[in-house]
Protein backbone atom coordinates (compact mmCIF):
# COMPACT_ATOMS: atom_id res chain seq x y z
CA UNK A 1 0.00 0.00 0.00
CA UNK A 2 1.14 3.33 -0.98
CA UNK A 3 0.51 6.52 0.84
CA UNK A 4 1.07 10.48 0.96
CA UNK A 5 1.03 13.76 2.85
CA UNK A 6 0.45 17.15 2.50
CA UNK A 7 0.15 19.63 5.33
CA UNK A 8 0.03 23.36 4.70
CA UNK A 9 -0.39 26.64 7.03
CA UNK A 10 -3.56 28.86 6.19
CA UNK A 11 -4.04 32.62 6.77
CA UNK A 12 -7.25 31.69 9.18
CA UNK A 13 -8.64 30.09 12.61
CA UNK A 14 -8.87 26.41 12.60
CA UNK A 15 -12.94 27.17 13.22
CA UNK A 16 -13.01 29.76 10.04
CA UNK A 17 -11.12 26.65 8.03
CA UNK A 18 -13.10 23.86 9.48
CA UNK A 19 -16.67 26.07 8.56
CA UNK A 20 -15.35 25.99 4.37
CA UNK A 21 -13.88 22.68 4.65
CA UNK A 22 -15.69 20.56 7.10
CA UNK A 23 -18.70 19.73 5.39
CA UNK A 24 -18.09 16.37 3.29
CA UNK A 25 -20.04 17.97 0.08
CA UNK A 26 -18.03 21.61 0.34
CA UNK A 27 -15.23 20.53 -2.40
CA UNK A 28 -16.46 22.94 -4.98
CA UNK A 29 -15.81 25.92 -2.65
CA UNK A 30 -12.31 26.07 -2.61
CA UNK A 31 -11.28 23.48 -4.74
CA UNK A 32 -11.59 24.50 -7.96
CA UNK A 33 -10.53 20.44 -9.47
CA UNK A 34 -14.09 20.10 -8.19
CA UNK A 35 -16.89 22.70 -9.87
CA UNK A 36 -19.65 20.54 -8.81
CA UNK A 37 -20.71 17.77 -6.02
CA UNK A 38 -23.71 16.38 -5.36
CA UNK A 39 -24.84 14.77 -1.99
CA UNK A 40 -26.25 11.46 -2.04
CA UNK A 41 -27.41 9.00 0.09
CA UNK A 42 -28.16 11.46 3.30
CA UNK A 43 -25.13 13.52 2.77
CA UNK A 44 -23.03 9.92 2.75
CA UNK A 45 -21.74 9.72 -0.51
CA UNK A 46 -20.46 12.56 -3.12
CA UNK A 47 -21.10 12.69 -6.49
CA UNK A 48 -18.28 15.19 -7.93
CA UNK A 49 -17.31 15.99 -11.27
CA UNK A 50 -13.83 17.17 -12.56
CA UNK A 51 -13.24 19.81 -15.60
CA UNK A 52 -13.08 17.27 -17.87
CA UNK A 53 -16.63 15.90 -16.85
CA UNK A 54 -14.87 12.83 -15.39
CA UNK A 55 -17.07 11.79 -12.52
CA UNK A 56 -15.66 10.65 -8.73
CA UNK A 57 -17.80 9.20 -6.49
CA UNK A 58 -16.25 8.54 -2.08
CA UNK A 59 -18.30 7.62 0.38
CA UNK A 60 -17.41 9.19 3.80
CA UNK A 61 -16.16 6.54 6.21
CA UNK A 62 -15.18 9.01 9.18
CA UNK A 63 -15.96 12.11 10.68
CA UNK A 64 -15.11 14.23 13.69
CA UNK A 65 -16.45 17.86 14.15
CA UNK A 66 -14.90 18.15 17.29
CA UNK A 67 -11.29 17.22 16.30
CA UNK A 68 -11.87 18.59 12.67
CA UNK A 69 -11.55 15.56 10.17
CA UNK A 70 -12.89 13.23 8.04
CA UNK A 71 -12.11 10.45 5.94
CA UNK A 72 -13.50 9.06 2.87
CA UNK A 73 -12.66 6.54 0.61
CA UNK A 74 -12.94 6.83 -3.31
CA UNK A 75 -15.69 4.57 -5.15
CA UNK A 76 -15.46 4.97 -8.23
CA UNK A 77 -12.81 7.49 -10.34
CA UNK A 78 -10.26 7.81 -12.92
CA UNK A 79 -7.08 7.06 -11.11
CA UNK A 80 -4.98 3.83 -11.61
CA UNK A 81 -5.85 2.97 -8.02
CA UNK A 82 -7.73 1.09 -5.49
CA UNK A 83 -9.04 0.27 -1.88
CA UNK A 84 -8.23 4.73 -1.57
CA UNK A 85 -8.85 6.37 2.00
CA UNK A 86 -8.04 10.16 2.19
CA UNK A 87 -8.22 12.13 5.23
CA UNK A 88 -8.46 15.94 5.46
CA UNK A 89 -7.95 17.23 8.80
CA UNK A 90 -7.84 20.90 10.82
CA UNK A 91 -5.25 21.52 13.48
CA UNK A 92 -4.28 24.36 15.40
CA UNK A 93 -1.06 26.02 15.35
CA UNK A 94 0.41 26.59 18.62
CA UNK A 95 0.59 30.95 19.75
CA UNK A 96 -1.22 31.71 16.30
CA UNK A 97 -4.96 31.95 16.60
CA UNK A 98 -5.53 33.19 13.06
CA UNK A 99 -3.39 30.20 11.20
CA UNK A 100 -4.89 26.68 11.08
CA UNK A 101 -2.43 23.82 9.83
CA UNK A 102 -4.02 21.82 7.34
CA UNK A 103 -3.58 17.81 6.31
CA UNK A 104 -4.10 16.11 3.48
CA UNK A 105 -3.29 12.33 3.47
CA UNK A 106 -4.01 9.54 1.79
CA UNK A 107 -3.32 5.64 1.11
CA UNK A 108 -3.92 3.49 -2.01
CA UNK A 109 -3.28 0.59 -3.91
CA UNK A 110 -1.82 0.98 -7.00
CA UNK A 111 -3.39 -0.46 -10.09
CA UNK A 112 -2.32 0.16 -13.83
CA UNK A 113 0.67 2.41 -12.61
CA UNK A 114 3.87 2.66 -10.71
CA UNK A 115 3.16 3.36 -6.75
CA UNK A 116 5.63 6.63 -7.21
CA UNK A 117 3.11 7.50 -10.10
CA UNK A 118 0.02 7.31 -8.16
CA UNK A 119 2.19 8.78 -5.20
CA UNK A 120 2.74 11.63 -7.08
CA UNK A 121 -0.66 12.19 -8.60
CA UNK A 122 -2.13 12.19 -5.42
CA UNK A 123 0.74 14.28 -3.72
CA UNK A 124 0.30 16.85 -6.70
CA UNK A 125 -3.67 16.98 -5.85
CA UNK A 126 -3.29 17.38 -2.09
CA UNK A 127 -1.01 19.78 -3.21
CA UNK A 128 -2.85 22.14 -5.78
CA UNK A 129 -5.84 21.85 -3.12
CA UNK A 130 -4.29 23.55 -0.24
CA UNK A 131 -2.62 25.77 -2.21
CA UNK A 132 -5.97 27.00 -3.52
CA UNK A 133 -7.53 26.82 0.05
CA UNK A 134 -4.58 29.11 0.67
CA UNK A 135 -6.01 31.42 -1.70
CA UNK A 136 -9.68 31.32 -0.88
CA UNK A 137 -8.47 31.96 2.62
CA UNK A 138 -6.15 34.94 1.73
CA UNK A 139 -8.79 36.99 -0.66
Amino acid sequence: MASTSVSRIVPASPEKVWSLIGGFDALPDWLPYIPESTALEGGRVRRLTNPEGEVIIERLVDFNEAERHYSYAILQAPFPVDGYVSTLRVHAVPGQENAAEVQWSGRFNPNGASEDEVVDLFTGIYRDGLDALHKALAA
